[in-house]
């Protein structure tokens, strides 16, 4: 793949840009902290601002891998941080791309998560040569495979107690698009 580490992408709604150090507080309060946002996640909700300025500070030093990709999905009249989404992890081999969201449940049902994911997959197919972008989700969470038909995956099935999160043990929902099924 061409890795290009995190570029800033904007959609009519959002700003996808690097995080840094001084987004802590909007981070904790408008997801991380809340166990809401955590329940099907595989972090824990964050107990206090220096959990979260713990990862911010793990993100900034990865920023320097050209091969690390984490958005702060950032609504234009907002100006600061709803959620995230990035790579997870992925495989130079199939050249394929994990990706994980999040966003605070004052912005679930609002199009932000699919605005945010349609442009991630957009810069994955097209700037780093991504052949596959994958997701998955606990089948608790069905508005999470939501967003990933309305961003064009396909649901390749089901793989039983084949995940965890804070729920525990878990199914996983797997949803992947291709580069050639990309329009």
């Amino acid at each position: 793949m061409n890795h290009t580490g995190t570029k800033e992408l904007e959609t009519s709604r959002l700003i996808l840009r690097r995080f840094e150090l001084s987004d802590a507080g909007a981070m904790f309060r408008n997801w991380a902290g809340d166990p809401d946002v955590a329940k099907y996640m595989t972090w824990n909700a964050h107990g206090s601002i220096s959990v979260t300025n713990g990862v911010l500070n793990d993100w900034l030093n990865s920023y320097q891998r050209p091969d690390f990709y984490q958005w702060a999905i950032v609504p234009k009249y907002k100006g600061e941080p709803i959620g995230s989404i990035g790579s997870v992890y992925g495989s130079e081999e199939i050249k394929m791309v994990h990706v994980g969201y999040c966003i605070g449940k004052m912005w679930w049902h609002q199009g932000y998560t699919s605005e945010a994911f349609a442009r991630v997959i957009e810069f994955f197919f097209k700037e780093v040569k991504a052949n596959r972008i994958e997701s998955r989700h606990d089948p608790g969470n069905p508005n999470s495979g939501m967003v990933m038909l309305k961003c064009g995956l396909s649901y390749e099935g089901r793989s039983r107690q084949s995940d965890t999160n804070n729920q525990g043990l878990c199914d996983a929902m797997h949803y992947a698009i291709l580069a050639e099924d990309y329009i």
